[in-house]
C-alpha cells in the first residue's frame, strides 16, 4: 500500500513538472505582451506588470495589416476544416465500413504515404500548383483537404469507425437503407468525438502553417498571420513588447479553440482503438 501510493505521487509530482516546463513560456509571453520594454529583462524577472500595458497589442496589431492577414487566415482556416472533416470521414467510411475488392492492400499503400518526409514531396508539388497557375493564391492551401483530408485523419477515423458494431449497419440495409445514409445517420452522429479530434488537429495545423503559406504566397495581401507575424519580427525584432504582444494575439485563438473542445479532444483520442 505504502509503495503504491508513493508511486501515485512520483507520478503527481512528474506531472507537476512537466506542467510547469509547458505553463512557463506561455505566462511569460503573456506578462511581455502587457509589459514596458524595459521591465521585460529585469533580473531577477519581474512576473506581474506594472503598469499593464494594454496598448501594446493595439500598437502590435495597428503597424501592419493583421486584420487582412486574419481574414486570409480565416478563409484558409474553414476551407481547410470543411475539406477535412467532410472528404476524411467518407474516406475513413468507405476503408473501415464497406467491403470492395483490394480494400485493404489500398490502404496499406496510402498509410506508407505517411512515411514519406514532406519535404520529397515539397518541390514537386510546388512545381505542379505553378505549373497550374494557382501560384500566390490560396488553392495549394485549401484544395488539398477536399482529397482526402490527410492519411492520418483517414486512419485516425477509420480507427474509430472499426470499434462501432457492424449490426448496425446490417439493421439499416435490411431497413432499405443505402451506404450514404448509413455514414449520414449512423456512422457520423456515433463519431462525434473522433470528428471533433480531426477538426482540432485540422484547425491547429491551419492556423499555425507557415511553411505553405511561405512557399505558395507571394503578395502582402494575401499573407496570413504566421507570415505576417514572421514580417513584423524582421521589422520590430527589437520591440520585444510589441512582438509578444503580436505573437500573443495569434496564439490566443487556437488556446481558447483548445480549451472549448478539450473535453471531446481526450474523449476522441481515448475511444480511438488501434484494430487492424
Amino acid at each position: 500500500m505504502k509503495d503504491s501510493r508513493l508511486k501515485l505521487a512520483a507520478g503527481y509530482v512528474g506531472l507537476i513538472i512537466i506542467s510547469i516546463m509547458f505553463i512557463v513560456p506561455f505566462v511569460w509571453l503573456i506578462r511581455s505582451a502587457l509589459m514596458d520594454l524595459s521591465q521585460i529583462f529585469v533580473m531577477p524577472p519581474e512576473w506581474i506588470p506594472h503598469p499593464f500595458r494594454w496598448d501594446n497589442f493595439t500598437r502590435a496589431l495597428t503597424v501592419l495589416p493583421f486584420g487582412t492577414f486574419f481574414v486570409n487566415t480565416l478563409v484558409i482556416v474553414i476551407s481547410t476544416l470543411i475539406g477535412t472533416v467532410v472528404t476524411s470521414t467518407i474516406a475513413a467510411f468507405g476503408f473501415s465500413r464497406i467491403q470492395w475488392k483490394g480494400r485493404d492492400i489500398v490502404f496499406a499503400i496510402l498509410l506508407s504515404s505517411m512515411m514519406l518526409p514532406s519535404a520529397v514531396t515539397m518541390i514537386p508539388s510546388f512545381l505542379g500548383w505553378k505549373w497550374l497557375g494557382f501560384y500566390d493564391t490560396f488553392y495549394p492551401l485549401i484544395a488539398p483537404s477536399f482529397f482526402g483530408g490527410g492519411m492520418f485523419n483517414i486512419f485516425l477515423l477509420r480507427q474509430f469507425y472499426m470499434g462501432i458494431p457492424k449490426d448496425f449497419d446490417e439493421a439499416a440495409v435490411v431497413d432499405g437503407a443505402t451506404y450514404f445514409q448509413i455514414y449520414a445517420r449512423i456512422i457520423l452522429p456515433l463519431s462525434r468525438s473522433a470528428v471533433i479530434v480531426v477538426a482540432l488537429f485540422t484547425f491547429l495545423a491551419s492556423w499555425n502553417d507557415f511553411m505553405g503559406p511561405l512557399i505558395y504566397l507571394k503578395s502582402d495581401s494575401r499573407f496570413t498571420l504566421a507570415l505576417g507575424l514572421q514580417m513584423f519580427q524582421g521589422t520590430y525584432s527589437a520591440q520585444w513588447d510589441l512582438l509578444m504582444a503580436a505573437s500573443a494575439a495569434v496564439v490566443l485563438p487556437c488556446v481558447i479553440v483548445f480549451l472549448i473542445g478539450q473535453r471531446y479532444f481526450l474523449e476522441g483520442i481515448t475511444l480511438t482503438g488501434l484494430k487492424g
